[in-house]
């Protein structure tokens, strides 16, 4: 079954509702007067012309529905130009033009038939409008339901609202009788809509409120429905009274509602009232904090608030929420005067009758008294969609009030979540779009069959689209479903879609009702016809379940065939059929067909149980399903396999008599086996090298592919040889051959898949009694064998085998014991799947073997060349679980001392999912040290390890989080040392010379106060692991340290450090005081008398002196003094570009003045010839005097020694100086430029130098005027060479 358009009304005197609208405009030319009235066809205009010339090419119609030939309307489009609202229950259409109105009520006639067919005929035609120049802009029909018990669901009488340009908003009878008119805003009406109750079908669902709500083009008006649908009754009673007997006025009872100002939005032009909502808690919290900033208050509950969105432009979509109780309701008192106003007219005209007349003059004074107006109450845009070119035609909300379609004037249909206030979805190519909402309930007879009978009802939501540009009406399934429906319609249409029952239902009254309302109809005035959308509940399924459309077409097909009895055809159409419960229906018609030959029937069925049978024996899963599986997990797991097999491929040697490889001769394969008194036969286990030279000889061929796979395993079945014994030989060989299975790693698994499922059904394998909410034994030997093996790649894929072959043996055994409960309660049993311990079992022991496998990479990974560590650790599903809670942590700490991983590297890594720039500078900085081999292995360390850092995360991130695996690091480099305490040339021998383990110590200076303990866990997967306690585990049950005292040491670590490093002779104690001297060494848990206050001077100018003595010699190590530009420095060793900084902050724990470590650094640099580097230290200094003296001493030296003590003294120089002032050249001379490190310095560098010092000098310094001579003398000597 599909789509289908069905038409249920038809429209009557389309040619009178035309002349009566269009009277004004009827000048119809002299050749169409011709024309018979039946036909009723205008001239169209020509740009209506150019779109009925386009091609209007649909591919997917699903049902071709033909327009009459006999037309009833006109063919123009005057029903666009017009307001048109139809009764949700299609028994009232109203259609108004300016101030006129036409009613066409529903009248059942006879058609040609004899068939009894609903149409709707002209009712009432008249004026609306009271007030000079206004016209109808909006209007809805809204019915009123009965109180009657007797009810059973249907109208008891139609109101017409509608709304005029004036800003009243006056309510009609079906007779065009006028009830009441409010004016609650002087604006003119924009839309008007309206919404009912409806029953929720979801416990926890907020039950809606009816209301009536008014737009205006700054304002927006919601009457309670309550309070309208009272008035309205009370109006009506009182118009029949007054009518019928002119008895007394009664006063209605007054209006409740609400007057919104909406704000913050240019322009508004349709609105859709969502309801009331309450936000979930977090929600609240974000508004508030958004709202209300960082001191907002939080209520208790979260409050109900009534939700608005309107459309329009800036924003082109607006969200309004007006919390319940901001604003208390107004109450019309217009209502009466309206009453009394229109007894009054009764009266009047009955007074005429009988020569009783009013004085005009009161009765025009009481007609231009206008009702007061309240103001609005301000409501601010709580957030829009803003899209400055895009402005808003309409707004449709869905019946579930979660969706809303609107349409703009950029031809585009968007799809609105309305809860998190985005746009999910947008159509092009719709200008002009009408839309509307179905909502489809499920078939109850599909209920009958599905597993959730006892829950509610599902129901399917779809969007019907109206594109009358290119004459089509297209069906959508939501949210981000297909198109399920397109249907070639007229141009001229109207797409009717109201959005709300009958008003005065509620839970009480509504209860065995049965409403008979249409949600979505589409109005064609060129035949008059009426037809509304049958949605199937179907074609809103998956994809997976869309066969059922399918299935109902081949029924409809059925039905066709039966009426001529072909046999063939027949048998055919059912066995197509997929669905059961479609099956089932198609073969009680073809049983219950009079017409059909016992013959015939006793085929079909005949046919039909065979399939059925041959079914049931196919209801386990196939071999080649479960492969499929497998090969979706080969794909997963395929990048790491490859890395795998790339560090694994490397050659390795081995004795030839020890190969497992090699022939087994007849002899030694005799001995293996032994004959049992029951004839059976046993394999003897020998040694390892026997065993696996056994399994070779059996299972490799069968592996490769080169020996017959089921040939093989029926000679072993009938030899004896127990499925045990024969599962161990294949595991051992698949796990021994390892490297060669991973060449080929499809066809040797898709082989291995095939033996397993050999061995697995000969007898003795599986017990036949086994309880699949047990463990299996022979699953568990496999478990157990890949558990200890180091070989992980192999391990994976057997278990991938495994793990898949026990899944489809557990699905047989469970299929057969509820094979008859599956035909019964499930259309789809393939849908479900058994649920044992022993399923369980292998997704935890598959996803450890893929961390297993990971891991495993990351260690076979080879380290940079002369890097110490020796050979690469194994690791296995049994020593990972044997190395407890740390064992992870611990395996990736020894693969990082063995890549000499520095700490900074290392915490990067860790931190590369949250900062992935960081990456990226990293590998731009990587390998810049060393000598060129150093170089490249360090690159392709940090290259490898930055690919694997992303796994590290997914697979292990409790076990490898930063605490963790910095604490196992540490701890393995102490380890390291302990093994080796001698100074080796390696810095990874000696803690206090390493930079890894200075970073690492200086993890504890980092915390200036306590902070939480670390909660410490494991992967789901690893809660099993039992072992010693992990180092954190340890260090978290030690009592808490005196950070002060943490701080103490490190300092003298860092002191330490740097005298090894730069080989410098000091007494590491001798720079501390006494109380710092008895705080060493002691229990870090202690609180030790610290050193405070002002330190002896002689301590300090000692603690001076060896900081400037570091910075000198690391100065001399980076001597790079070519170029211009400096080249970066290393970031660990003697250059590392740290030392600096690291000088300045030791400078400031032991109270030594830093600036003057900078100016000593700055002369320093200028010493050693390395002029840019001092320059950006020069920056910092804050003395500059102090450091112009110095400068201009160091200025002077490399003066003298290019004029005076250079071996390459040229004539220009000598005159040069011969020149100079006597006090300048005596100052040179007296310079001794022996002190320069590096006194051949480029010219250029010195006039620059010469210029930072004219710049830093005050005018007023006692050498300003040296200065200024050296500058001169400079510059000369600068132009002479």
């Amino acid at each position: 079954m599909s789509c289908s358009l069905l038409e249920f009304c038809r429209l009557q005197e389309l040619k009178t509702v035309r002349d009566y609208l269009f009277q004004s405009q009827k000048t119809e030319p002299a050749e169409e007067k011709s024309q018979t009235e039946n036909e009723l066809s205008w001239e169209t205009s020509e740009w209506e012309s150019a779109w009925d010339s386009g091609d209007n090419k649909e591919e997917e119609a699903a049902t071709a529905t033909t327009v009459e030939e006999e037309t009833t309307g006109q063919s123009g489009p005057w029903l666009q130009d017009c307001v048109v609202a139809m009764s949700p229950c299609s028994d009232l259409l109203v259609v108004a033009r300016e101030q006129k109105a036409v009613f066409l009520s529903a009248k059942w006639r006879s058609n040609d038939s004899g068939r009894e067919e609903m149409t709707l005929a002209v009712s009432w035609t008249g004026t609306l409008s009271t007030d000079e120049g206004e016209c109808v802009s909006s209007s809805v029909c809204i019915p009123l339901a009965s109180q009657k018990r007797s009810s059973t669901g249907r109208p008891d009488w139609t109101c017409v609202v509608v709304g005029f340009t004036s800003g009243y908003v006056r309510f009609y009878t079906e007779n065009g009788v006028l009830l009441l008119a409010q004016l609650l805003h002087e604006d003119p009406v924009l839309r008007l809509k309206c919404r009912t109750y409806e029953i929720p079908r979801h416990p926890g669902v907020t039950e809606q409120h009816e209301e009536l709500s008014i737009l205006y083009p700054a304002a927006l008006v919601t009457i309670d429905g309550f309070s309208l649908f009272q008035s309205l009754r009370a109006c009506r009673n009182q118009v029949a009274r007054a009518a019928a007997a002119g008895s007394d006025v009664i006063q209605p009872p007054p209006l409740a509602y609400k007057k919104w100002g909406l704000q913050d939005m240019d322009t508004i032009v349709d609105h859709s009232s969502v309801g009331i909502m309450t936000l979930c808690v977090f929600d609240q919290m974000k508004n508030a904090s958004i709202l209300g900033g960082f001191n907002a208050s939080v209520k208790g509950s979260p409050p109900a608030m009534s939700q608005y969105v309107t459309v329009g432009g800036g924003p082109y979509t607006g969200f309004y929420y007006a919390v319940e109780g901001s604003s208390q309701p107004l109450l019309s008192h217009v209502a009466l005067a309206v009453a009394s106003k229109l007894t009054s007219a009764l009266f009047n005209a009955a007074s005429g009758w009988l020569g009783w007349n009013k004085n005009k003059n009161e009765e025009e004074a009481v007609q231009k008294q206008k009702p007061k107006v309240e103001p609005a109450t301000p409501l601010g845009i709580r957030f829009g969609l803003p899209d400055s070119r895009r402005h808003g035609e309409s707004i449709c909300l869905s019946p579930c009030n979660t969706l809303a379609g609107v349409t703009d004037d950029f031809g585009r249909v968007s799809l609105l979540d309305l809860a998190r206030g985005i746009s999910i979805r947008m159509w092009k190519g719709y200008r002009d779009a009408q839309l509307g909402w179905l909502q489809v309930p499920e078939e109850r007879g599909d209920r009958e069959f599905s597993p959730s009978a006892s829950l509610p009802r599902r129901h399917a939501l779809f969007l019907v689209i109206y594109a009358p540009r290119r004459g089509i009406l297209e069906v959508w399934a939501m949210q981000q479903g297909p198109r399920v429906g397109a249907f070639t319609v007229g141009k001229h249409c109207r797409l009717l879609y109201a959005g709300y029952r009958l008003m005065g239902v509620n839970s009480v009254t509504s209860q065995g009702w049965q409403l008979h309302t249409q949600q979505v109809c589409l109005l064609d005035p060129i035949t008059g016809a009426l037809r509304t959308v049958n949605i199937p509940f179907h074609l809103a399924l998956s994809d997976k379940k869309s066969e059922r459309a399918k299935d109902m077409h081949l029924l409809k097909r059925l039905t066709t065939i039966l009426r001529n009895i072909l046999e063939s055809e027949a048998k055919s159409v059912l066995l197509d059929i997929k669905h059961p419960a479609i099956k089932k229906q198609a073969l009680e018609s073809l049983l219950s067909n009079k017409n059909a030959p016992v013959s015939c029937l006793t085929k079909v069925t005949g046919a039909l149980y065979d399939v059925l049978k041959q079914q049931d024996k196919l209801l386990s899963p196939t071999q080649q399903d479960s492969f499929e599986g497998i090969e979706e997990e080969l794909s997963r797991v395929g990048p790491t396999l490859q890395r795998y097999a790339q560090l694994t491929s490397r050659p390795s040697v081995s004795f030839a008599q020890d190969s497992p490889y090699s022939p087994l001769p007849a002899q030694a394969f005799l001995s293996q086996m032994e004959c049992t008194e029951d004839g059976e036969l046993r394999v003897i286990r020998g040694s390892e090298t026997e065993w696996n030279r056994l399994g070779n000889f059996m299972f490799w061929g069968c592996l490769c592919g080169n020996s017959p796979l089921h040939k093989v395993c029926d000679t072993l079945q009938e030899a004896g040889i127990s499925p045990q014994q024969l599962l161990s030989l294949l595991l051992s060989v698949w796990l021994q051959r390892e490297k060669e299975m991973l060449q080929k790693p499809g066809e040797t698994v898709r082989n291995l898949h095939t033996l397993l499922i050999a061995l697995s059904n000969m007898k003795g394998a599986v017990e036949e009694s086994w309880d699949t909410q047990s463990i299996s034994p022979w699953w568990q030997q496999v478990r157990h064998t890949c558990i200890q093996s180091h070989n992980s790649a192999a391990a994976l894929l057997a278990a991938f085998v495994a793990h898949r072959a026990a899944k489809a043996s557990i699905t047989s055994r469970a299929d057969s014991k509820v094979k008859n409960h599956l035909k019964r309660t499930l259309p789809d049993s393939a849908q479900w799947e058994a649920v044992s311990l022993e399923l369980e079992q292998w997704v935890v022991f598959v996803r450890q073997l893929e961390d297993v496998l990971v891991l495993q990479t990351l260690l076979l990974v080879p380290p940079p060349q002369g890097s110490g560590g020796g050979a690469a650790a194994q690791c296995s599903i049994k020593t990972l679980m044997e190395g407890g809670t740390g064992g992870i942590a611990d395996s990736v700490s020894k693969w990082v001392f063995r890549h000499n991983l520095s700490p900074e590297r290392l915490k990067e890594i860790l931190q590369k999912r949250e900062d992935k720039e960081a990456e990226d500078k990293l590998e731009q900085k990587a390998g810049e040290e060393g000598k060129e081999q150093e170089e490249k292995s360090q690159e392709d360390t940090d290259r490898t390890a930055g690919q694997d850092s992303e796994i590290w995360y997914l697979r292990f991130p409790h076990s490898l989080s930063p605490d963790l695996l910095f604490a196992h690091c540490c701890w393995e480099y102490v380890v390291q040392w302990n093994k080796d305490p001698e100074p080796h040339s390696s810095p990874l021998h000696n803690p206090f010379s390493s930079s890894s383990s200075r970073s690492f110590l200086m993890q504890a200076d980092s915390a200036v106060e306590e902070v939480p303990a670390p909660e410490l866990s494991v992967e789901e997967a690893w809660f099993g692991a039992e072992g010693p306690a992990s180092i954190a585990e340890l260090a978290l049950e030690q009592r808490g340290v005196h950070y002060p005292l943490v701080q103490h040491h490190c300092l003298l670590a860092s002191l330490l450090h740097s005298a090894m490093t730069f080989s410098l002779k000091v007494k590491p104690l001798s720079l501390f005081d006494s109380k710092g001297k008895n705080a060493f060494f002691r229990d870090l848990t202690t609180i030790q008398l610290m050193p405070s206050g002002d330190m002896d001077p002689g301590l300090i100018s000692l603690r001076q002196e060896f900081l400037l003595r570091v910075l000198t010699a690391w100065v001399q190590a980076i001597d790079d003094s070519s170029g211009t530009s400096p080249p970066p420095l290393p970031s660990s060793g003697p250059k590392a570009d740290w030392w600096p900084s690291m000088c300045l902050e030791l400078g400031s724990l032991l109270q030594v003045n830093p600036d003057i470590l900078r100016r000593h650094l700055v002369c320093e640099l200028y010493n050693q010839g390395l002029d840019p580097r001092a320059e950006e230290v020069m920056l910092e200094v804050e003395d500059k005097d102090v450091l112009g003296s110095q400068l201009l001493v160091l200025t002077g030296q490399r003066l003298s020694y290019s004029l005076l003590h250079s071996q390459s003294q040229t004539q220009a120089a000598m005159e040069l100086l011969a020149r100079l002032p006597p006090t300048l050249c005596t100052w040179l001379k007296a310079m001794d430029p022996g002190e320069l490190r590096c006194p051949l310095v480029p010219l250029p560098q010195t006039s620059r130098l010469v210029g930072r010092l004219i710049e830093i000098l005050p005018e007023n310094h006692a050498q300003y005027s040296l200065a200024l001579h050296l500058l001169e003398a400079v510059e000369a000597l600068t132009t002479e060479d």
